[in-house]
């Protein structure tokens, strides 16, 4: 009996570890790129509006299996054929990489993306130019990049004849490139210098920041990059020493320490997102449902960055909590 202790207390331990499956309930499987606070936000908004339509896991109405990639590829690439092959009733995808990941392993499972672009900004559209039959949720498009980079002329007064504005952006992310050549163009429309970093990984950007601030910028602008995402405090703390202020397009950059942003919330971009999902669970079809547009987009600052850089703030902008 002894020999066979270590193989009981195996089975029973790989037991414990499973989650509870629920009754004859939907299974979705929620798929984050990598771990940051203001990502983190969109699961919130999501979990929320599958339980105010009624798919609680706390009522054992619905199951769901979370899997972080923590950043790294190839587990991503098992986190979504693990939940491909378990058959998921839906696939919820945080960011782009998640996003991607779900469309190639998948064409028949239902996929709701969040925090993501659009798919043309994806680079997922057939040779008709359709997007994947199965993909819906909340994206966002380069737009409100726009309105995001101009308010900085109009807040900060350069330390020479013209604003120098920095930014770094990752050359292996689409939504990154694209928002990088977007912002190039709209500087040379507002008479901005316009310096920009790549970045490969989060581990090079206090490096390359620090690289960035030698080059005598007056503000940093935080595009929509994952990889900016994940580095931010490192970003921000190194602005900070060099008395740089950061302006954003992301609400959730400016309760981290930002100075101002007109963005998408992302705990509304997952809450959209988990609304169409709701609708596809109570239903089994996905008539009507496409990936549409995130609906709700703030002018925010941060009270405590303001008076640090003693910037005065338009008042249809709203302090951050």
């Amino acid at each position: 009996m002894k020999k066979y202790l270590p193989l009981i207390l195996l089975a029973i331990l790989v037991t414990a570890c499973q989650s509870p499956k629920v009754n004859n309930g939907p299974v979705v499987g929620f798929v984050d790129a990598f771990e940051d606070a203001t990502i983190a936000q969109a699961r919130t908004g999501f979990t929320d509006a599958l339980k105010k339509n009624g798919f609680s896991e706390e009522q054992k109405t619905v199951q769901i299996e979370y899997r972080n990639a923590q950043g790294d590829i190839p587990t991503l690439t098992q986190i979504v054929n693990y939940f491909v092959s378990e058959n998921v009733d839906l696939l919820a995808t945080c960011t782009t990489l998640s996003s991607v990941t779900a469309v190639q392993k998948t064409k028949t499972i239902p996929i709701f993306e969040m925090v993501s672009p659009t798919p043309e900004r994806m680079k997922v559209l057939d040779a008709k130019g359709k997007a994947p039959a199965n993909l819906f949720g909340a994206v966002e498009d380069l737009q409100y990049i726009d309105t995001s980079f101009s308010i900085i002329p109009k807040l900060l007064k350069p330390k020479g004849a013209k604003l120098v504005i920095g930014m770094i952006y990752n050359q292996a992310e689409p939504q990154s490139a694209d928002a990088m050549q977007r912002i190039k163009a709209l500087a040379d429309k507002l008479n901005v210098t316009l310096i920009a970093l790549p970045l490969n990984s989060s581990a090079d950007a206090q490096l390359v920041t620090k690289a960035l601030l030698g080059k005598n910028i007056d503000a940093f602008f935080a595009n929509p990059d994952n990889t900016v995402f994940a580095s931010f405090e490192t970003i921000l703390k190194n602005c900070n020493q060099a008395n740089v202020p950061i302006f954003t397009s992301e609400a959730g950059l400016v309760q981290r320490g930002a100075v101002a942003a007109f963005g998408a919330d992302i705990y509304q971009w997952g809450y959209q997102a988990g609304e169409q999902a709701a609708q596809y669970l109570k239903t089994h079809k996905t008539d009507g449902l496409k990936p549409e547009m995130v609906k709700i987009r703030k002018r925010v600052y941060n009270p405590a960055a303001v008076k640090k850089y003693n910037i005065t703030i338009p008042s249809n902008f709203e302090a951050v909590k």
